[in-house]
């Protein structure tokens, strides 16, 4: 996990569990600055120098938003999956689409 701060306070995180992008986020006084971009970005050098070749993260479906983000940072819709998420009661499972991104593209160094 890596988070940004400024004067003491979070303005955002990443979490990466293996090949996975499993969890990014950013305040909203933070939106619009660039931080996302960066935090995804050591994401993914994270799991590059971990030695995988391929980077992945689910998107809740209706989060255009989200998917609009990923695609202008060269990553691909790779199509629907039901994510588990982790709640107190148990896995449930979250309609999603995976997106993913070629950590082996010379042009991303």
């Amino acid at each position: 996990m890596w988070v940004a701060e400024s004067r003491g306070e979070t303005l955002g995180f990443v979490v990466v569990k293996g090949d996975e992008v499993e969890q990014i986020y950013v305040d909203r006084r933070a939106r619009g600055t660039g931080l996302a971009a960066k935090l995804l970005r050591k994401a993914e050098a994270e799991i590059r120098s971990a030695g995988h070749r391929r980077a992945w993260l689910a998107v809740v479906a209706g989060n255009q938003r989200a998917r609009s983000f990923y695609s202008r940072l060269g990553w691909r819709d790779a199509g629907p999956m039901s994510y588990l998420a982790e709640t107190e009661v148990g896995p449930l499972a979250v309609p999603t689409h995976r997106y993913e991104i070629d950590l082996t593209d010379p042009a991303r160094d």
